[in-house]
């Protein structure tokens, strides 16, 4: 199922939360231009109680196209009227997202893209309801275009649809599959007409659009040619098999809040996981997209106040324990040159009590110096796989475990933090190598 509206509305009335930020509250300005966007159901979730504070983009969900291009009447106008107003109060940019799942039905815009006449009334009537409801764009959400002349007739529909939008200063973006032979009907030269992809990283992986199946999807786009500021990663605010709603979840046992799978078996992305979706993204994308709004949990259990902490720093700096870290001779673990340059070699050299040997080893299993986290260079998990500094973001080449015999264990790796050659000299550089406890491989930490 891909955004089941069936299934999302049978648990509507619970999902509506109330969140309760004040429209005059401003809308979130994130670091270089990375987005966070929700999407908010005609069906369900109450308007005022948005957090605009903590959004960048806003995409109301959905109206549906007819075969001769035209669109039916958009659900419930009033509350897009008043997501408009409360948006554009908030500086938050408003688009109507077009199509959805429906069903599987996407015969209508398999007909409507299938000629220049019936694509030029499609372009038309989203223009014009662009300009009634003061839109900022379209999110086009056509589940799905098949690889072949459906993937050409959705380019061309998206090429004229963009010239128009961007012609008048509005948005093109889309939502599209996460992975898979589907994902070629997106062509790219779709990549040049849009603004952004929303990349439907959930209802995939087992579990539940778990961490690594989810950045392999956004990996898989940006492998086709999307560029990073365009890859918009997706993250879901709901469960399965259940289709529980977050705040449902939270409110079964506040525990879950922090878990990804309940004991029951329902899986999704809890507050950690979230946060280290939004670290990776800020790192290696455009943004976070979640469906949907109002499935979200409210207060400290929020995820959309989880990605906004994240992507404001106050995510990316947890607690922990700060000091020296020395190894064998005695010697500390030191960044050189004192670079906090991406790529900056990780080394042993005698102490010195500088900022470049302070090292955070955090809650959340990263070991932080400078602002940045210690990373295996290219995510290597290969015997002398060396160590570097690196921005945070979240991956499996970033997290350490402290175990009881002195050694720091990379678990994505299997492997513990090294010191090449048992050296104490200056300049040593750290690796990864097989666990064996020797004095080159016992850290004593802050």
């Amino acid at each position: 199922m891909r955004r089941t509206l069936a299934a999302v509305a049978a648990t509507a009335a619970v999902a509506a939360v109330a969140l309760g930020v004040p429209a005059t509250a401003h809308a979130a300005v994130l670091p270089n231009g990375f987005k966070s966007v929700g999407y908010m159901p005609s069906w369900s979730g109450s308007v005022p109680s948005i957090q605009f504070s903590k959004l960048t983009h806003i995409n109301y969900s959905f109206a549906l196209p007819n075969a001769n291009g035209t669109l039916q009447p958009i659900e419930n106008t009033a509350k897009l009227q008043q997501l408009v107003t409360l948006g554009h109060q908030n500086n938050v940019k408003v688009s109507l997202a077009v199509g959805g799942w429906n069903d599987g039905n996407d015969s209508a815009f398999e007909s409507l893209a299938a000629n220049a006449g019936t694509r030029t009334t499609f372009v038309n009537a989203l223009m014009g309801a662009v300009r009634q409801y003061n839109l900022d764009g379209i999110d086009m959400d056509w589940e799905y275009p098949d690889p072949g002349q459906s993937a050409n007739n959705y380019t061309a529909l998206m090429q004229q649809l963009g010239t128009a939008l961007h012609a008048e200063g509005k948005l093109l973006t889309a939502a599209v599959v996460a992975e898979g032979g589907t994902a070629n009907g997106v062509q790219p030269a779709v990549f040049a007409a849009v603004d952004w992809l929303n990349i439907m990283a959930y209802d995939g992986g087992s579990p539940h659009a778990n961490f690594d199946w989810s950045i392999n999807a956004a990996n898989f786009w940006m492998n086709r040619g999307l560029p990073k500021a365009k890859t918009v990663l997706g993250v879901p605010f709901y469960s399965r098999p259940g289709y529980l709603t977050f705040a449902q979840l939270v409110q079964q046992d506040p525990a879950n809040a922090n878990r990804d799978c309940t004991p029951s078996g329902e899986c999704y992305n809890g507050i950690p996981t979230v946060k280290r979706k939004t670290q990776w993204a800020m790192a290696n994308a455009g943004g976070i997209m979640n469906w949907e709004l109002s499935q979200d949990s409210t207060g400290s259990t929020s995820l959309v106040s989880a990605i906004y902490e994240v992507a404001t720093g106050g995510g990316t700096s947890p607690g922990g324990r700060s000091g020296r870290i020395t190894g064998v001779g005695g010697k500390c673990v030191d960044v050189a040159g004192a670079s906090s340059a991406n790529g900056t070699a990780v080394q042993l050299y005698d102490c010195n009590g500088t900022a470049a040997q302070t090292w955070t080893v955090a809650t959340d299993g990263t070991v932080r110096a400078l602002g940045k986290c210690l990373d295996v260079n290219a995510a290597g998990t290969a015997n002398g796989s060396l160590v570097q500094l690196y921005d945070c973001n979240g991956t499996g080449a970033q997290a350490w475990q402290s175990q009881p015999d002195g050694t720091l264990r990379n678990p994505a790796a299997g492997r513990c933090l090294d010191a090449q050659n048992n050296s104490s000299a200056n300049g040593t550089r750290l690796q990864l190598w097989d666990c064996f406890a020797g004095a080159n491989q016992r850290w004593t930490l802050p």
